[in-house]
């Protein structure tokens, strides 16, 4: 795997600031268009409730996520995700990572979507491995998937991906 040049800083990627920066000014009005307000949308457990509950009467499956990714929602939704997420876990940071099998710096959402490839930002610890993070996107992707590869029924909350994972990596800790 090719790797981004030595002085390549995942957390200062200008595409990820400017994203940041944009996600930020408009949490406001993207909580009013989740179904409350800035207070409701509190970075707790309550919040990732209604933001499933939201994502669930507008989407019916994750092929709609991805083609509506670019839409204010789904933006605001990605941000969530992971700025609760790196509130939850110390020293996890934002950060745009390259294309892990091919090493590139794709556009940060290029204009043609490909479902198996999702080029968007995501939260990790400063020292991790490429491809050793969480990615918001795929996590409201997969709020809407029903069967997994087995064809078992998967039913699957936004609390539960989040703190399922957190038991995970405790357990790889000890």
């Amino acid at each position: 795997m090719t790797t981004p040049h030595p002085g390549y800083d995942s957390t200062r990627h200008p595409d990820l600031l400017a994203w940041l920066a944009e996600r930020q000014v408009a949490f406001g009005d993207w909580a009013r268009e989740a179904g409350g307000d800035a207070d409701r949308f509190d970075f707790s457990d309550a919040s990732l409730d209604a933001l499933e509950e939201r994502v669930r009467e507008t989407f019916a499956a994750p092929e709609e996520i991805t083609a509506r990714r670019r839409s204010p929602f789904v933006q605001g939704a990605v941000w969530y995700i992971g700025e609760t997420l790196r509130r939850r876990r110390e020293g996890w940071v934002w950060k745009f990572e390259p294309d892990v099998d091919f090493g590139l710096l794709p556009a940060f959402y290029p204009a043609v979507p490909d479902p198996a490839y999702l080029d968007t930002p995501c939260v990790g610890a400063p020292g991790a491995e490429p491809g050793e993070h969480w990615y918001p996107l795929n996590t409201l992707r997969r709020l809407l998937v029903t069967e997994d590869e087995f064809d078992n029924p998967v039913d699957e909350g936004l609390v539960g991906m989040i703190e399922g994972w957190y038991e995970e990596e405790e357990e790889e800790d000890e």
